[in-house]
C-alpha cells in the first residue's frame, strides 16, 4: 500500500471513529441510563402505595414522560432551523470542522451537566436534555458532510459501513461498563442514582476524548467561493430547490410523503420504548437495560435480511411488509405488554430490533435509488435528512400530548396510525421505474 493510500485510510478511519465517540450518547442518554434514572428521579410515591410521576416546569405541571417528548421535539426543532443556515455558512468560510467541534463540545459538556440534574429545579435542568440533543444531531449532520471529502464515490459505503460498526461497538462496551457499575458495584438504590449521574459524565468525557481522534486527523474544508449575500440562505434554498424538483418526480415525491408517516412512528417508538417500560410496565433497570441490548444485537440481521429480501422482492414489497410488522408490534405493546410482563417486553424490544434494523436500512436505500442522476446528492440527503426530524418532532409531541392527557399505552394506538397512513400511502407510489 502506498504513502498516499496508507494517509487516506488513515484518515478515513478517523472520520469513522467519530461514530464511535458519539453513539454513546444515542444508547445511554437517549435510550437506557438517563431514562431510567430520570423516571426515578421524577416518580413519588405516595402514602396509599401509588406513585405520580409529574414534573413542574416553566409554570406548567406535565407528565414526566410528556416533558422529555417535548423537550427533545424542541432541541429537534432548532436543529432542523439553524443547521440549513450553519451548513451555508460553514461551505462559505471553510468551516465543516468548526462545527463539528462546536456541536461535539456543546452535547458532550451538556451530558455531563446531567450530573447535576435536579427536579427541583426542573426550568433549568431540562436545559441540559435539549442542549445534548442538539449537540449530537448537529454534530451529526457535520460528521456525515465529511464522508464525501474522505471518500470516493466507490468507497462510500464500505467506509459509512465501519463508521456504523464502531458506533455500535463502542457504545456497546460503555453501556456494559455502566451496567456493571450500576447493577453490581451500586448496592443501594441511592448509591444507584450516583453511580448513573456517573455514567453521564463518563458518556461526556468519552464523546470528548475520542472525537480527538477525528479531530486530528481531518482537514478543514476548502472555503466554496459563493456570494456573501446568499451565505445564510444558502441552505435553505437548496432545500426549496429540491422541493421544486419533486414537482418532476412523483415517484420519489410519493415516496417521501409515505417516509414522512411512518418515520413518525418509528422513530419515537426508538425515543420512547424505555421510558414505556419503565413506566408502563415497571421493569426493573436490568431488565430494560438488557431489553435495550436485545434491540442492539438483533437489529444487525434484521438489516441483513431485509436487504436480502429485497434483492428478490424489491424495496416496495418489502417496506410494505416492514409497516406492517410495526403496525403488529404496536398491537402486541398495547394488549399483551402489561404491568411485570418481562418476557413480553423482551419479545416486544426482539421484534423491534429485528424490524428497525431492517426498515432504517431499506427506507435510506430505497430513497438513494429513487433520486435523480445528479451531483448534488448532498441537497437530496439533506431534504431526506429534514423530512426524518420533521416527522420526529410531530411524532413526539403527539406522544407527550396523548401520554400528558390520556395515557403512554394510548400514544402507542396513535403511532399504528402512523404506520396505517404510511402503510396506504405505499400503495400509491407510482410504478414508472424498474423494480424498486
Amino acid at each position: 500500500m502506498t504513502e498516499t493510500a496508507l494517509s487516506r485510510k488513515k484518515i478515513q478511519n478517523g472520520w469513522a471513529m467519530y461514530d464511535w465517540a458519539n453513539s454513546v450518547y444515542n444508547l445511554v442518554i437517549g435510550s437506557t441510563i438517563f431514562p431510567i434514572f430520570y423516571d426515578i428521579m421524577t416518580t413519588v410515591k405516595n402514602a396509599d402505595g401509588t406513585e405520580m410521576k409529574k414534573v413542574n416546569v416553566f409554570g406548567m405541571t406535565l407528565e414526566n414522560t410528556e416533558l422529555i417528548s417535548y423537550a427533545t421535539a424542541f432541541g429537534l426543532t432548532i436543529v432542523c432551523l439553524i443547521l440549513p443556515i450553519l451548513s451555508g455558512v460553514a461551505d462559505y468560510y471553510g468551516k465543516k470542522k468548526f462545527f463539528l467541534k462546536f456541536f461535539c463540545y456543546l452535547g458532550a459538556l451538556s451530558c455531563i451537566s446531567l450530573f447535576f440534574f435536579d427536579p427541583a429545579h426542573m426550568d433549568l435542568s431540562i436545559w441540559s436534555v435539549i442542549l445534548a440533543c442538539i449537540g449530537f444531531w448537529g454534530s451529526y449532520a457535520f460528521a456525515n458532510s465529511f464522508l464525501p471529502v474522505v471518500a470516493t464515490e466507490d468507497e462510500q459505503d464500505k467506509v459509512s459501513a465501519r463508521g456504523f460498526s464502531l458506533g455500535y461497538l463502542g457504545s456497546m462496551i460503555l453501556l456494559i461498563f455502566a451496567l456493571v457499575a450500576v447493577m453490581v458495584v451500586a448496592k443501594t438504590g441511592p448509591e444507584k442514582v450516583a453511580m448513573m449521574r456517573y455514567c453521564f459524565v463518563a458518556v461526556g468525557l468519552w464523546w470528548m476524548g475520542f472525537a480527538q481522534i477525528t479531530f486530528a486527523r481531518l482537514k478543514e474544508v476548502e472555503r466554496v467561493h459563493a456570494e456573501k449575500a446568499n451565505v445564510f440562505t444558502k441552505g435553505f434554498s437548496e432545500l426549496a430547490g429540491v422541493m421544486r424538483q419533486l414537482k418532476n418526480l412523483p415517484q420519489l415525491k410519493a415516496y417521501l410523503l409515505a417516509f414522512f408517516t411512518f418515520s413518525m412512528g418509528i422513530q419515537t417508538i426508538m425515543q420512547m420504548a424505555t421510558y414505556f417500560g419503565k413506566k408502563e410496565v415497571k421493569l426493573e433497570t436490568v431488565n430494560l437495560i438488557v431489553s435495550i441490548i436485545v434491540v442492539q444485537i438483533i437489529a444487525i440481521p434484521g438489516a441483513f435480511l431485509f436487504s436480502k429480501l429485497s434483492d428478490k422482492y424489491g424495496n416496495f414489497f418489502v417496506l410494505k411488509i416492514a409497516l406492517a410488522l410495526w403496525m403488529f408490534i404496536c398491537f402486541f405493546a398495547f394488549y399483551f405488554v402489561q404491568e411485570g410482563q418481562v418476557n413480553m417486553f423482551y419479545i416486544a424490544a426482539g421484534l423491534i430490533g429485528f424490524i428497525m434494523g431492517g426498515t432504517q436500512s431499506l427506507a435510506r436505500s430505497t430513497y438513494s435509488k429513487l433520486i435523480p442522476g445528479t451531483k448534488d446528492t448532498a441537497s437530496f440527503f439533506s431534504f431526506y435528512d429534514v423530512t426524518e426530524k420533521v416527522g420526529l418532532i410531530i411524532g413526539l409531541v403527539s406522544f407527550g400530548f396523548i401520554d400528558g392527557h390520556f395515557s403512554m399505552r394510548y400514544s402507542i394506538l396513535a403511532l399504528i396510525v402512523f404506520f396505517a397512513i404510511g402503510f396506504g400511502l405505499m400503495f400509491l407510489i407510482p410504478k414508472n421505474k424498474a423494480e424498486v
